[in-house]
C-alpha cells in the first residue's frame, strides 16, 4: 500500500523534470559509429601526426643555416624523436616486467632523457651542444645500461651512433672520437662482457627481438633519410645550377644585345659624322662652286647687255660660258640626285634596263662637251644587253663617268665605252687616254674622300659625282672599279646584275 506522502513525492514537479531530463539524455545517446566518422577520425589523426612530425623536424631552424644544414638538422631531429619513442617503449618494458628492479628502470630511461635534452638544445638554437650531447652522452648512457648488467637488446645502437657521426659531425677529431668510442663500447660490452644479470632475452624474447629490430630499422631509416635528403639537396642544386645557367644565358644575350646596340650606335654616330661632313662639303659647294659660275654668267650677260661687243669677241667668250653652264648643270643634277637619295634613304627601284640605249642617251647629252675638245667616243656592240638596276641611278652614273672621261682627256683624245656580260653580271666600262690618276689621288677616291682636280681645259669639279656613283652602284648590288696610270689614262668600270 502506497502512502499519501509517497504519492505526493511521485507527483512532485522536480521529479517529473528530472525524469524528463533523463529521458532526453537517453534519446541523445550516440548510436552505432558509421564508416565516414571513422574515415574523418583517421584523417584527423594523420593530419595531427604529420603536423607533429613537421614541428619536430623544424626545431632549431634558423635563417643563419644554409639549405644543406637545415636538411641535416631535420633528419637529426626526426631520429631523436623516434629514438625517444623507442626509449619510452623500453622504459615501459622494464616497468611492466617485475623481474627488473626499480633502479634498472631508471637506468633504462636515461637515453630517452638525452633525446629530450637534444631536442631542447636544438629548439634553443644550440646546435653544436645538441650534437655533442647526442654523440657523447648517448653512447655513454647505453654503456651505463650494459655496465649495470642489464641487456635490453641495445647493442646495435653503438653501430648507429658510428654511422650517424660520419654524416652529422663536421669536426673530424670529434667524429673520429665518437666512432671509436662507440665501436670500443660495442666490442667490450657486447662481445667481451657477455654475462648479464638482467637479460630481456630471457625474460621476454619477443620484446628483445623487437628492440634489436627497432635498432636495425633506425640504422636503415637513418641511411634512407640521409640518402633521400642528399638526393633532394642535389636536385635542388641542379635546379639552381640550371636557373643560374638560364640566367647566365639571358645575361649573355642582354650583353650581346647591349654590344650590338653599342655597335649600332657607334655605326650611326659614324654615319652621322660622315653625313655632317658631307653636308658641310655640300654647303661649301653651293656657296662657292655653284655661286662662282653663276656670277660669271651674270657678269657675261651684263657686259653683253651694256656694251657693244663685236661678234668675233663674243664668239670667243661663248666656250667659257658653255663650260660654266655644263659644270653648273652637272652639279645641279648631282645635288638633286643626292638630295633624293637622302630623302628616300635606301629606296631603289630596280628594273630591266637597256644598257646600250642608256649609254647612247647620255652620250647625246654630253656630245657638245666632247665636240668642244674634239674628242672621239667609240662604243662596241651594245644591242640587246639588259641589266637590272634603278634607271635614274644608272643614268647619273653614266653621265658622271663619261663627263669625267671628257674632262680629263686632252683635245683630240679618245674615249671607249663598252659592255662585257656573262651569265649573271653585266660590266660597263669607260676608258680614256687622258691624264690618269696618281696612286695618292686614287687612294683618296677609294677612301670616299671628296677629290677633284682641274680638267685638261681647266674644267672645275667637286668630287661629288664619283661619290654618288659608288653609292648608287652599291645600292643596286654592284661595285665600282678604277684602273689608272698617271699620264696614260684611266678605266672606270662598274658591275650590275644581268636582267633575266
Amino acid at each position: 500500500m502506497i502512502s499519501r506522502k509517497t504519492i505526493l513525492i511521485l507527483q512532485s514537479p522536480t521529479i517529473e523534470k528530472h525524469m524528463e531530463i533523463s529521458h532526453h539524455r537517453i534519446l541523445r545517446l550516440p548510436g552505432k559509429i558509421t564508416f565516414p566518422q571513422i574515415k574523418r577520425l583517421q584523417g584527423s589523426l594523420k593530419k595531427n601526426s604529420l603536423n607533429l612530425l613537421s614541428y619536430i623536424k623544424s626545431l632549431g631552424y634558423s635563417s643563419a643555416l644554409d639549405q644543406y644544414e637545415l636538411l641535416k638538422l631535420g633528419i637529426f631531429n626526426q631520429l631523436n624523436f623516434f629514438q625517444l619513442l623507442a626509449g619510452i617503449v623500453i622504459l615501459c618494458t622494464c616497468l611492466f616486467h617485475h623481474q627488473f628492479p626499480g633502479w634498472a628502470c631508471i637506468v633504462a630511461g636515461i637515453p630517452a632523457v638525452i633525446n629530450i635534452l637534444v631536442l631542447y638544445l636544438n629548439k634553443r638554437y644550440m646546435h653544436q651542444a645538441a650534437l655533442i650531447a647526442y654523440f657523447i652522452l648517448q653512447p655513454l648512457a647505453t654503456s651505463f645500461i650494459f655496465m649495470n648488467s642489464v641487456n635490453l637488446g641495445l647493442d646495435l645502437y653503438f653501430i648507429l651512433y658510428g654511422i650517424l657521426a660520419v654524416f652529422f659531425l663536421k669536426d673530424i677529431g670529434l667524429m673520429i672520437f665518437s666512432i671509436c668510442f662507440s665501436m670500443v663500447n660495442f666490442f667490450i660490452l657486447s662481445v667481451v662482457l657477455k654475462q648479464f644479470i638482467y637479460e630481456l632475452e630471457n625474460i621476454n624474447n619477443f620484446l628483445y627481438l623487437v628492440n634489436e629490430g627497432v635498432t636495425i630499422v633506425f640504422i636503415f631509416h637513418g641511411l634512407y633519410l640521409i640518402k633521400k635528403e642528399n638526393s633532394v639537396y642535389q636536385l635542388s642544386i641542379l635546379d639552381k645550377n640550371n636557373d643560374l645557367q638560364h640566367k647566365n644565358v639571358q645575361i649573355q644575350l642582354q650583353a650581346n644585345k647591349i654590344r650590338e646596340n653599342a655597335s649600332l650606335l657607334e655605326k650611326q654616330t659614324q654615319e652621322l659624322t660622315e653625313l655632317n661632313a658631307l653636308k658641310n662639303k655640300l654647303f661649301s659647294i653651293i656657296s662657292h662652286d655653284l655661286k662662282a659660275p653663276m656670277y660669271a654668267m651674270r657678269n657675261f650677260f651684263s657686259e653683253v647687255q651694256q656694251n657693244n661687243i663685236p661678234a668675233r669677241e663674243l664668239k670667243k667668250m661663248i666656250p667659257n660660258v658653255v663650260n660654266d653652264l655644263t659644270y653648273t648643270t652637272g652639279l645641279m643634277d648631282n645635288l638633286l640626285q643626292w638630295s633624293r637619295a637622302q630623302m628616300q634613304s635606301n629606296a631603289t627601284y630596280p628594273q630591266k634596263v637597256d644598257i646600250g640605249k642608256s649609254i647612247e642617251e647620255n652620250m647625246q647629252l654630253l656630245r657638245r662637251q666632247a665636240e668642244a675638245k674634239q674628242i672621239s667616243i667609240e662604243t662596241n656592240s651594245l644591242e640587246n644587253i639588259y641589266g637590272f638596276m634603278d634607271k635614274d641611278m644608272l643614268n647619273l652614273v653614266l653621265r658622271n663617268l663619261i663627263s669625267n672621261a671628257i674632262k680629263f682627256t686632252p683635245e683630240k683624245g679618245n674615249i671607249k665605252i663598252g659592255v662585257h656580260e656573262n651569265c649573271t653580271i653585266v660590266e660597263v666600262y669607260v676608258q680614256d687616254n687622258g691624264t690618269g690618276i696618281s696612286p695618292e689621288a686614287l687612294k683618296k677616291i677609294n677612301g670616299n674622300d671628296f677629290y677633284s682636280t682641274k680638267g685638261t681645259a681647266s674644267e672645275s669639279g667637286t668630287g661629288l659625282g664619283l661619290r654618288l656613283c659608288k653609292e648608287f652602284i652599291a645600292k643596286n648590288g654592284g661595285q665600282l672599279y678604277i684602273e689608272s696610270k698617271l699620264g696614260e689614262g684611266s678605266t672606270f668600270s662598274f658591275s650590275l646584275p644581268k636582267a633575266g
